[in-house]
């Protein structure tokens, strides 16, 4: 199979390829803005690495006789994408129109899209959330990815180009940069692995679904090889965990105890968000995720093995 994973040298796009990679079969194209970016991880005798602006402007006929495009492209995160909406709006959804319309010129079998099981829904609906909830992000970063879903409906209704959209709750582990932009289990678990302080945002209450990455990547290989009536999956762990029980994992999980400082919640935080996977394990079986713990402790694992602490 001939695979294009754009925006491929982060989080997901690492653990994706070297899933990937392991079929010997898969040719797999792997694009992102510098060669640098990439982990040696991903080298592989199947894997071809790009380099490419990641806008309108890109090179398009790298599209050319692929089976599959994961589109993991975003210039922004939920935290300050209301800083500047109408530049990301232009750089992400503007992107997408014209990569999609490229898709059905080059005749690409399958767009795969990752959108965002944590901002999509909003606020006002009762968790855990299924795929049918009203959509009313009260981020510009849950209205991009709902506005490039809707983009990928319209363009398989007029041109037939087959899709998969995975909103994908909040994953956590190996390859994530724990930086604290994004992803709170692992830069939790940097920061107590250094003795440094943690911050927290709001009183810990803030409710999430955390799923770690492998089986993040088994659940979004099960969903674009299969086959059925859905184009949209919810994927997480489907059930929520509080800042707090995350705090006490990351103690137990390394047997330390942390430092935390509590600062003001942010607006764009919802309080509670949670993912009903119901309609992907009714196609594809149970999920079985790791636990939290568990997921901690294969992430430190991680950070000590690669020397990144």
């Amino acid at each position: 199979m001939n695979i294009l994973i754009l925006g491929a040298a982060g989080f997901i796009g690492t653990n994706l390829a070297i899933e990937l990679a392991k079929d010997t079969s898969n040719r797999i194209t792997l694009v992102d803005k510098k060669r640098m970016y990439f982990s040696a991880d991903v080298l592989a005798d199947n894997v071809n690495i790009v380099e490419s602006d990641l806008g309108i402007n890109m090179d398009y006929a790298i599209l050319e006789n692929k089976d599959v495009v994961y589109h993991l492209v975003s210039t922004n995160v939920p935290t300050t994408s209301n800083q500047h909406i109408s530049q990301d709006i232009e750089a992400n959804v503007l992107f997408s129109a014209h990569l999609f319309e490229e898709c059905v010129k080059y005749d690409v079998k399958k767009m795969v899209f990752i959108s965002s099981g944590g901002t999509v829904y909003g606020k006002e609906s009762s968790c855990p959330l299924s795929e049918g909830t009203p959509t009313n992000p009260i981020s510009s970063y849950g209205v991009q990815k709902i506005t490039i879903e809707k983009l990928l409906y319209l363009y398989n209704y007029m041109y037939g180009l087959d899709y998969r959209i995975i909103r994908l709750a909040n994953p956590y582990g190996p390859y994530q940069r724990p930086n604290g932009i994004l992803g709170a289990v692992t830069t939790f678990t940097y920061k107590a692995l250094k003795g440094e302080e943690i911050t927290v945002y709001g009183d810990g209450s803030v409710i999430r679904d955390f799923i770690y990455i492998d089986d993040a990547v088994k659940g979004i290989l099960n969903i674009v090889n299969g086959e059925n009536k859905h184009h949209t999956f919810n994927l997480g762990c489907g059930y929520g965990t509080s800042i707090r029980d995350v705090l006490d994992s990351v103690r137990k999980s390394l047997g330390r105890e942390i430092s935390v400082v509590y600062k003001a919640g942010r607006a764009v935080d919802v309080p509670v968000n949670y993912l009903d996977i119901g309609r992907y394990e009714k196609y594809y079986g149970k999920l079985n995720p790791i636990c939290l713990e568990e997921g901690i402790r294969k992430t430190a694992e991680f950070m000590k093995r690669k020397m990144i602490l």
